[in-house]
């Protein structure tokens, strides 16, 4: 058997557990409390594992092995980044989060301000932080196809990106938070697993001895004086002091992002208590960590026995080194029929890891647009559950093929790459304006519009004047050049855009209501009336 077909047949194992699940789900759900927040029924250990399910994206495990192969050390960043993020996480936004709000990022937000204009902005930010985080999963399924089946063509790998997306719309309009977080718990299950198997191959093969595998993927690498410190992939002399800058930026994007992205601020409110919401954030670190430790070995794996020049001729961007790898470590110490069940096992798990995202994302944006656009900007309050929940499942639809075809076009961009530029748009546009709802006094309606559009419009302005729109030969338009801006990651100039906007908005309204803030304060540090803090 081939490893085209038992992978094949793997994922379509998963996807029909999967899917039966959602429909089981569907049966549940009678109401918003279930279709946004799962009837807030989940324990700690269970949000924990969909936690980590859902921020361990095709960019975790297909970009952040390939950036490592290619880059060394520079690609090593990306892991520590996703990882450190979560402190914040954690420490400022978890469990305020889920004593304040309801369903989404904007009930928060909403809560002493005027409604409109806050769920209006908070609802164009989560829409386009949550396509931007989407695209990179399309791409991410695109290029895996391509090793798995063969296919090389651009309609073969598009017609593999609309197959996903319409998974993803069947997931989060049949199942909702319940069915979506169920899927996101098995997936979760299965990555660490597979993560974990491949890993001890690869320490194995070396005697566990991680010195002599990272001294052979410098081999390798062909620049082995370079592999193992900065500046092969930011700071090169080409890059010169723009490149070291660069690095900052990504960092800083990485590092502040986590608090800011929608898919995963929605899940603090699928548990019943702020003490569960700590614990499950808890929990999600735990498995989040080990799933990065093994990141590393994925990467500096990949480079010793797969190789960058191999790896760069199946896919430019690097995102198929992880199952190249699983191939070549399973054929090494299995034979070549076990490198086949290896893949296809991998590539299964890779599959199943773009699908449980790309619901939870497509979720998170769909709510978004039902429960602070339509349900309070357009109706003004005056709609029905039932009502809601259609609106969502329709946005749905309309958001998966706005993914579908940004997809498309992206294809050969790495996708742990685009999943920075997400983080960086969430760095900028939305922490600011949480952390000012959640600590100053003063912060108003005026500040919180002006920090969610000036962040928001900062990243995305300076993202289409960057190498990453054109000027290069990996740009989403290689043949043009109208890349003014240096840096790739915008966050270091954006983000700090965002909280000054938020700042000078603030203080440029003389609106200010102090009871409100004191509701709030004891709301967010309590939980008391947290169940009502959405219907203001």
């Amino acid at each position: 058997m081939s490893h085209q077909t038992l992978s094949t047949i793997l994922f379509l194992l998963f996807v029909a557990v999967t899917l039966g699940i959602t429909f089981w789900a569907s049966r549940n759900t009678k109401d918003a409390t279930d279709y946004y927040a799962g009837g807030r029924s989940f324990s700690g250990p269970q949000n924990g594992l969909a936690i980590g399910g859902d921020y361990m994206s095709a960019a975790s495990f297909l970009g952040i092995a390939g950036i490592i192969a290619l880059s060394g050390y520079d690609g090593f960043l990306y892991s520590i980044g996703f990882l450190v993020a979560w402190l914040i996480a954690l420490l400022l936004v978890a469990e305020l989060m889920r004593n304040s709000g309801k369903f989404t990022m904007a009930d928060v937000l909403a809560f002493r301000m005027s409604p409109r204009p806050v769920r209006t902005a908070a609802g164009v930010s989560t829409i386009t932080v949550s396509i931007f985080y989407l695209l990179a999963q399309m791409v991410g399924a695109g290029a895996l196809v391509g090793l798995l089946l063969g296919v090389t063509s651009p309609t073969g790998k598009a017609l593999t990106i609309v197959g996903v997306g319409v998974l993803m719309i069947v997931y989060v309009v049949v199942g909702g938070m319940k069915g979506t977080t169920w899927v996101q718990i098995v997936k979760a299950v299965l990555l660490m697993g597979g993560a974990t198997l491949i890993t001890l191959l690869v320490l194995g093969k070396y005697g566990f001895n991680l010195s002599a595998l990272l001294g052979e993927a410098a081999a390798k690498s062909g620049k082995p004086d370079q592999f193992l410190i900065p500046g092969l992939k930011y700071g090169t002399e080409a890059q010169g002091l723009a490149g070291k800058i660069d690095l900052i930026s990504l960092g800083l994007a990485l590092v502040l992002g986590t608090a800011g992205l929608p898919h995963i601020l929605i899940r603090f409110y699928t548990v019943p208590t702020a003490k569960v919401a700590r614990k499950s954030v808890l929990w999600g670190i735990g498995i989040i960590g080990a799933f990065y430790l093994l990141t590393l070995v994925l990467g500096f794996g990949a480079a010793a026995l797969v190789g960058g020049e191999k790896i760069l001729a199946q896919d430019k961007a690097g995102n198929t080194a992880a199952p190249m790898l699983a191939e070549e470590v399973g054929r090494l110490i299995f034979g070549d029929v076990g490198g086949t069940i290896l893949l296809a096992i991998i590539a299964a798990v890779a599959f199943a890891t773009i699908l449980a995202v790309v619901a939870g994302l497509t979720l998170a944006s769909s709510s978004s647009f039902a429960h602070d656009m339509y349900a309070h900007v357009f109706k003004r309050g005056n709609v029905t559950d039932k009502e809601e929940i259609l609106v969502a499942r329709i946005s749905a639809f309309v958001i998966g093929a706005i993914a579908i075809g940004l997809g498309i076009l992206a294809q050969g961009q790495n996708v742990a790459f685009l999943v920075a530029l997400a983080f960086a748009v969430a760095a900028s546009g939305n922490l600011p304006a949480i952390l000012y709802s959640l600590f100053w006094k003063r912060f108003n309606t005026v500040g919180a519009v002006s920090a969610i559009y000036g962040g928001l419009g900062s990243a995305l302005f300076l993202v289409i004047f960057s190498p990453v729109m054109s000027g290069t030969a990996t740009s989403l338009i290689p043949d043009a050049n109208f890349a003014w801006f240096p840096l790739s990651n915008p966050g270091i100039v954006s983000i700090p855009l965002g909280f000054l906007a938020g700042y000078i908005g603030t203080r440029l309204s003389k609106e200010y209501n102090a009871a409100k803030y004191a509701e709030m304060e004891v709301r967010s540090l309590t939980g008391v009336g947290a169940e009502k803090a959405a219907e203001h």
